[in-house]
């Protein structure tokens, strides 16, 4: 369908989407909230107090989820990270949500990288810049098949790991969250009117390090699924 039939000016650009486990349905994504230092030895490990405090996030483009199986290594950087996250995909929005009905919003789970290009982040925390330019790159956020919450349940405990070339380079567990799942949505939505359609990577434990070309990434969170990416 050419732009003149649909009324825009240019070619409508495709709807990023999350394949759905055991169909051939996709859940289109809307927005990508990213929640930062969400694990306490993860902020640890990066400098910081673990002490429960205010959550907060950034956003990475919603087509830098991708589910093709490889991950290309970006320009302008020579430190890239890996961080392993569970991923929840709202089936329903709102604005505040109260946590104990932030759970019946939810359409289903995915395990998700968020890629980072630590140098260029490392250049802005120091001059006060916001995070764009590490974090919400193409391809930026490799991403496994969604699993509906129907399904599994709402895993609130549980093993994430990510290992890379067979070596096991981060592990924590799900209850390990400084925020937990509820809670993360119910205070974004004290920010942002939710829709169904947002996603929500949820942070990482410790453990996160650099990759290479050619390295083979694997992970998975216990009760939602795994991930195999390559780095190329």
């Amino acid at each position: 369908m050419s732009a003149r039939s649909t009324g825009f000016v240019i070619e409508v650009p495709a709807v990023p989407s999350i394949p759905v486990e055991g169909t051939d349905q996709l859940f289109p994504v809307r927005r990508v909230y990213c929640v930062g230092r969400n694990y306490a030895d993860h902020a640890i490990e990066m400098g910081h107090d673990p002490n429960r405090e205010p959550p907060f996030f950034f956003q990475k483009n919603p087509d830098a989820l991708i589910t093709t199986g490889e991950f290309p290594y970006p320009v302008k950087s020579n430190d890239v990270h890996h961080e392993i996250e569970l991923i929840v995909a709202l089936g329903k929005g709102g604005s505040n949500i109260s946590p104990d009905r932030a759970l019946d919003h939810v359409y289903g789970y995915a395990v998700g990288l968020d890629m980072t290009r630590r140098d260029l982040q490392a250049e802005a925390k120091k001059m006060g810049r916001p995070w764009e330019i590490a974090k919400s790159f193409e391809d930026s956020a490799p991403t496994s098949v969604l699993v509906p919450a129907s399904e599994i349940g709402h895993p609130s405990k549980g093993a994430i790991w990510l290992d890379v070339n067979g070596t096991r380079r981060q592990t924590g567990d799900l209850a390990q969250m400084i925020w937990n799942v509820p809670d993360t949505i119910a205070y974004l939505s004290e920010f942002f009117t939710l829709a169904p359609g947002d996603v929500i990577m949820t942070g990482t434990p410790a453990g996160v390090g650099a990759v290479e070309r050619g390295d083979e990434i694997s992970g998975g969170v216990e009760g939602v699924g795994t991930i195999e990416v390559r780095v190329v």
